[in-house]
């Protein structure tokens, strides 16, 4: 009875004291961090957070506090940053202070650290120089990538047909399509479209991505310390991204058994050499655990963004089909009809490319884009930003800065066109800014002209209400936005 007496005592007196000590880091930090709500311990301000809509939450904390300020996930101290000039200044301006990678936890259960997209310091550094080079010695940027997608296209194009017209759901007949590209690319070749692996993969990538944009993945991030432990839809998302890993891992051990250090014939074998090339590098990041994580990286992203993107754009454009007619139009004056849209179209169709950054703009896939970190104690404007300070920018700001786009709660082409044409706007950057912007950003760019032309040019969109009745309302708006479900039928011309 006394043992349990003093085992109560102490465990009460450690709580206060971890009490004690969060205050008092917070208050020491107060009056150099920017400005923010005041946070409790433990559950930081999860009070003044709405987890079923954080995008929104933030936007009008950011009317209250200003472009800059300090918000508490959980204990986890994160600086939020809105609207362009800010957002620059960061990524831009102050690249390499703003240059670390934040906490995602979701993907962090998974990733810890290693590959391109999560990896830090110098492990960051070259595993983003290797896979530049390597993309684009398999032909991103070039001919070679733009025949890939053209003929991953006409697979689509055929799939669309055989449907003869039914409403379908074009979620994965889009994910496939888009998919398949990054596959040929890390994979060595394409998935054939029935294939109940690759319909699996594709299944734990949407699913996984979706759990991100939900109230529980928010909680997640705010609480994962506990959360991980327990039973809910987090350990789904665990299990699929861990399906997702074990794919990857079997594909690694198939090049390794027919390996030819004299042709590489993917991104895989190409690490594979630089490993063997590294093996006497003691500070070497080409490893196994980096090449898993790092193709699993280039799989997911290269398949999730673009082909949401396409799917809310025919949404878009069934919801206004005066901007559905001029596309369509100006695809059939700068292109033959037995002609398949090149790269070469993009700059006499400035309408068609308007279109496609208003969808990108409007669509909004990634509002957050992924946490940042300051990789040392950094002076921002007036503030002091500790080192290791997560720090979020908000795109969606920049994509609905008044400034810049007029109408910006609406779909307006306009807000990308002038007397001479097509107009860069600069706060149009979907695929963020800086040392740790998109790298797939070309060949998601190249992507999005060919899939969306070259389905428009052989088809016809319908969707059951008519244009005024479609919901444009989001499944889910937070890390991503993901776009309602919905069914359409495709017509051919």
């Amino acid at each position: 009875m006394l043992a349990s007496g003093l085992l109560l005592v102490a465990l009460l007196t450690c709580v206060s004291v971890m009490v004690l000590m969060s205050v008092w880091r917070q208050r020491k930090l107060r009056g150099k961090l920017p400005p923010g709500p005041t946070p409790l311990p433990f559950i930081g301000n999860y009070l003044q957070l709405d987890t079923e809509q954080m995008y929104n939450c933030l936007m009008k904390l950011s009317k209250h506090y200003g472009p800059v300020f300090t918000i508490y996930l959980g204990t986890r101290r994160v600086v939020v940053l809105c609207g362009y000039d800010t957002v620059k200044e960061a990524l831009v301006d102050q690249a390499e202070e703003f240059s670390g990678r934040g906490q995602q936890a979701t993907f962090d259960w998974l990733f810890q650290g290693y590959g391109v997209a999560f990896g830090n310091g110098e492990r960051s550094k070259q595993l983003r120089r290797f896979s530049i080079t390597t993309l684009r010695d398999f032909g991103v940027g070039k001919r070679g990538i733009e025949e890939r997608i053209q003929e991953e296209a006409g697979f689509l194009i055929q799939a669309f047909r055989d449907t003869c017209g039914a409403f379908i759901d074009p979620t994965f007949y889009l994910s496939r399509t888009v998919s398949n590209v990054i596959s040929s690319i890390v994979f060595g070749d394409r998935f054939d479209y029935e294939d109940k692996e690759f319909l699996s993969l594709l299944r734990m990538m949407l699913g996984s991505f979706q759990f991100t944009a939900t109230s529980t993945g928010q909680l997640y991030e705010m609480f994962s310390s506990v959360m991980k432990h327990l039973p809910g839809p987090q350990q789904q998302a665990f299990k699929e991204l861990q399906g997702l890993e074990d794919f990857i891992t079997k594909k690694v051990e198939q090049n390794q058994r027919t390996l030819d250090p004299n042709s590489p014939r993917d991104f895989i074998d190409s690490f594979l050499i630089r490993m063997q090339e590294d093996k006497n590098n003691p500070n070497t990041e080409f490893y196994m655990k980096n090449l898993v994580l790092t193709t699993l990286n280039l799989f997911f992203a290269g398949t999730e963004t673009v082909s949401t993107t396409l799917r809310y754009g025919f949404l878009l454009l069934m919801k206004h089909p005066d901007v559905e007619a001029k596309v369509r139009e100006e695809i059939d004056q700068v292109i033959d009809r037995n002609q398949q849209p090149s790269c070469e179209d993009r700059t006499k169709m400035p309408y068609t490319q308007a279109v496609i950054h208003e969808i990108q703009r409007f669509a909004n896939v990634g509002p957050f884009a992924m946490a940042h970190r300051v990789t040392k104690d950094t002076r921002f404007r007036e503030f002091f930003l500790p080192k290791g300070t997560d720090v979020i920018c908000m795109l969606g700001s920049l994509l609905s800065d008044p400034r810049f786009f007029s109408t910006s709660d609406d779909f307006n082409p306009q807000h990308f066109l002038n007397d001479k044409g097509l107009k860069k706007v600069d706060a149009h950057v979907p695929f963020s800014m800086g040392k740790r912007s998109c790298l797939g950003e070309g060949l998601a760019t190249m992507e999005l002209f060919l899939f969306l032309t070259t389905i428009m040019q052989n088809f016809c969109f319908k969707c059951s209400p008519e244009p005024q009745d479609i919901k444009l309302s989001l499944n889910h708006e937070d890390f991503a936005r993901v776009p309602p479900n919905f069914t359409m039928s495709f017509l051919p011309r």
